[in-house]
C-alpha cells in the first residue's frame, strides 16, 4: 500500500516543537510534502533536519500566524517551493508558559496576545491559502482545538480555552463556506498532552493527574496518539468528512 500522503503538499504551522513536530514526521514518513512555518525559525528548522536525515522533504519559514503580512508570505512561499498545496494544520497557538490562572486574574494583554494568535491566527492562515485550493478545487484544512474548551478545566486557562472553543465555530463555518469549492475542514481536539508546553507549567503533575482521572483510557496523552486522525482527515479516506470536530482524548469527552 502506498503512504496516504503521497505526492501531497502540506502546510504545518507551529512544527517545531510538540504536537506540530509529531505531525510532521508523520506526514513526511507518509510521502507528504512540507512548508513548516513556526514563530522559531532555528526549531522548525531543527525538525526539517530530521525530517531529511529520513529521506523526507520539508523547508522552514518564520511565520507570525497573527501578522496578516506573514501569512501571505507563506502562500507566496509554499506556491515558489511546491506550486500547489494540499493541506493546511492550524496548529500553532500559544500554550507554551501558560499556567493555571484564576478567570478573573489574566491580564488585558494575555487575551489581546492568545485570541490573536489562537483565533485570528488561524483564520489568516485559511484566509491566505484557501484561495490556493480554491483554484484547484480540493483541500484539507485541519484545524487544532482543545477539549478543554468543553471541559471544567476551561476556567483555569480561560483565554485559551475561550480560543479554543471559538476554534470549533470557525471549523463548523468555514466547512459551511468553503464545502462547495471541494475543500474538507475539520478539527482535532486533543486533551492535556505531554508536551514540552505541558511539562513546563508549575502544576502539570496535578493537570495530568485530573486530566487522566477524567479519561475512559487512563494514561497521559502523548503528541504521537493525534498523528493518525491527522493523516485520516489529510487523506482521501476522508474526502466525505468535513465540518466535524474530533476529540482524540482518551475518552475525556463523549458526544
Amino acid at each position: 500500500m502506498p503512504p496516504a500522503l503521497e505526492g501531497k503538499v502540506a502546510i504545518i504551522t507551529g512544527a517545531g516543537r510538540g504536537i506540530g513536530k509529531a505531525f510532521a514526521l508523520k506526514f513526511a514518513e507518509e510521502g507528504a510534502k512540507l512548508l513548516l512555518p513556526d514563530i522559531s525559525l532555528e526549531r522548525a528548522e531543527d525538525t526539517v533536519k530530521e525530517i531529511k536525515a529520513k529521506g523526507g522533504e520539508a523547508v522552514a519559514m518564520e511565520t507570525d500566524i497573527s501578522d496578516e503580512n506573514d501569512t501571505r508570505k507563506m502562500a507566496d512561499k509554499v506556491m515558489q517551493q511546491y506550486g500547489a498545496v494540499d493541506i493546511l494544520i492550524n496548529n500553532a497557538a500559544i500554550w507554551y508558559g501558560l499556567e493555571i490562572t484564576p478567570w478573573d486574574a489574566w491580564t488585558v494583554e494575555e487575551w489581546d496576545r492568545i485570541l490573536a494568535v489562537n483565533l485570528k491566527g488561524t483564520w489568516l492562515c485559511c484566509k491566505a491559502i484557501a484561495p490556493l485550493m480554491i483554484k484547484q478545487s480540493k483541500g484539507k484544512i485541519i484545524n487544532i482545538s482543545s477539549g478543554v474548551a468543553k471541559a471544567p478545566a476551561a476556567q483555569f486557562w480561560l483565554p485559551y480555552s475561550c480560543s479554543k472553543g471559538a476554534v470549533y465555530t470557525l471549523t463548523h463555518a468555514l466547512a459551511r463556506a468553503l464545502g462547495p469549492s471541494g475543500i474538507n475542514v475539520n478539527a482535532i481536539a486533543p486533551g492535556y498532552t505531554a508536551t514540552e508546553a505541558s511539562f513546563a507549567q508549575r502544576d502539570n503533575e496535578k493537570a495530568f493527574k485530573i486530566s487522566m482521572s477524567e479519561r475512559a483510557i487512563q494514561r497521559r496523552e502523548q503528541p504521537a496518539d493525534l498523528v493518525g486522525a491527522a493523516v485520516f482527515l489529510a487523506s482521501a479516506d476522508s474526502d466525505f468528512i468535513t465540518g466535524q470536530v474530533i476529540y482524540v482524548d482518551g475518552g475525556s469527552i463523549m458526544l
